[in-house]
């Protein structure tokens, strides 16, 4: 368990199948919480319910981007998490794109300074 919760936005294009997308929503828990592992707030490799909050959105018709898939993350900043930040957003990115199976897809990693707080 981590002890913030990674925030997860996923934008998709409307011709990404459903299968794609549930293929998506199982992975993402395990692999965003290595790519933000550090040693302020370790995984353990035990998620529970409500760890990592996916929010999957299909693209709209104004929408610019022309990507099958975005992964947009936002996670607490630490500095041990931020000296390799890209390095965490391509591996993710190469997950992801091994996952779905689509050639076009991005990762945003954000690291915000931020508080969490949960009951």
């Amino acid at each position: 368990m981590l002890a913030s919760v990674p925030l997860v936005e996923i934008s998709y294009a409307p011709h990404v199948p459903h299968a794609v997308l549930r293929n998506l929503a199982a992975m993402l828990p395990h692999a965003v919480s290595l790519a933000v592992e550090c040693p302020e707030e370790p995984y353990d490799g035990d998620l529970q319910p409500g760890d990592v909050d996916l929010r999957f959105r299909p693209r709209g018709p104004f929408d610019s981007t022309g990507m099958d898939i975005v992964v947009e993350i936002r996670s607490k900043y630490f500095e041990s998490r931020a000296k390799n930040r890209q390095d965490r957003a391509d591996d993710l990115c190469a997950a992801v794109a091994e996952a779905t199976g689509l050639a076009d897809v991005g990762v945003y990693l954000s690291l915000p300074i931020a508080a969490w707080a949960q009951t």
